[in-house]
């Protein structure tokens, strides 16, 4: 068994405990009630059949949606099954792979497991798309746009420039990107190494379903099916996200919701002192420089608040915080003052 250290999730409460969960960016707010009314729908008929392994319906849904060819769209249980078909039918054993960090901390997880050679790229202290990482002779490429944890965004024509410059193929993983102002999807007529990609968890409130997109030419798309599952996407999941996608303004609603949100958290946590990078995503990096966030982040959950901390080198001195209902930040904010005034 490899010793490649496995990717830790924020933490998951025990069942019936009552905490304010503001540690793994889910949606505060429900899906559209078109996703159990399809659901419901499906229990009552029969289960006993596969699931529709190229989730048919699914990708028409998608591509009505995104204006984007339906042969040019793949589903996935999650972005990161996505991900890990990307590893998988692009990157030969001992291949590089490049991204800039700090970053989505999977990435080198499914690096390790396919044996493959991670080439880091650190961002500059203002989170702008370090040069370097054109520079790497990589057969792919990782770009989190919103990236977490900073929740900060590259501008599109900074990123059309990348996938003039990249050796290889160039990943934009857009898991937050409805929270943001602009997108990567046009840039895919022009840049046939460009694969984009999608969740239904974040924007959608539909974190429990799994429920990824993946959208590039169709050569690229062909790839990754050779290396998916036969039935990745269950029945129950691909209805669910097919009415999530048929219900839009519900989506739309709830991400203006997370914005406004989002602003008066910011400039809370600057008033008491914390740097904020700006965010384009459904969650905030809040820091202070050279103090280990640490026993804030443990005095947080005491109190029944869950955040996030990452004790690692570079992050150790931040919480990443999710944006949840106006009355739960209220609630973290008042514990958070707390815990600061008591030192």
């Amino acid at each position: 068994m490899r010793a490649t250290p496995p990717y830790v999730p924020g933490e998951q409460p025990k069942a019936g405990a009552q905490v304010i969960k503001l540690n793994t960016n889910e949606n505060p707010y429900p899906p559209s009630p078109r996703v159990l009314d399809a659901m419901g729908r499906g229990l009552a008929e029969t289960l006993r059949l596969y699931p529709d392994p190229d989730a048919t319906a699914l990708r028409r849904r998608a591509a009505s949606v995104y204006g984007v060819p339906v042969d040019s769209i793949l589903v996935g249980n999650g972005s990161d099954e996505l991900l890990s078909l990307l590893v998988r039918a692009v990157v030969d054993p001992g291949g590089a792979v490049a991204y800039p960090v700090p970053t989505y901390s999977l990435y080198r997880t499914l690096v390790d497991l396919h044996e493959a050679r991670a080439v880091e790229v650190p961002f500059p202290g203002d989170w702008r798309l370090p040069p370097a990482l054109a520079e790497v002779e990589a057969s792919l490429t990782f770009l989190c746009n919103p990236n977490a944890p900073s929740g900060t965004v590259v501008p599109i024509a900074q990123i059309a420039e990348l996938a003039r410059r990249v050796h290889g193929v160039l990943v934009v993983d857009e898991a937050y990107v409805d929270f943001a102002a602009d997108h990567a999807l046009r840039l895919l007529p022009d840049y046939p190494n460009v694969v984009v990609l999608r969740t239904l968890s974040k924007s959608f409130s539909l974190a429990g379903l799994r429920v990824g997109l993946a959208f590039a030419h169709p050569d690229l798309i062909d790839g990754l099916r050779t290396v998916k599952d036969s039935y990745n996407v269950n029945r129950l999941t691909q209805l669910g996200a097919e009415a999530a996608l048929g219900d839009l303004p519900v989506m739309e609603r709830n991400v203006e919701r997370i914005r406004a949100t989002r602003t008066v958290l910011i400039a809370e946590l600057e008033q008491l002192g914390f740097t904020v990078p700006p965010s384009e995503a459904n969650f905030v990096l809040a820091r202070r420089a050279g103090r280990s966030m640490a026993p804030v982040a443990g005095a947080l959950a005491a109190r029944g608040i869950l955040v996030r901390h990452f004790a690692v080198p570079g992050l150790d001195d931040a919480l990443r915080i999710t944006v949840g209902t106006d009355e739960e930040i209220a609630a973290f904010l008042a514990a958070l003052r707390a815990v600061l005034a008591g030192g």
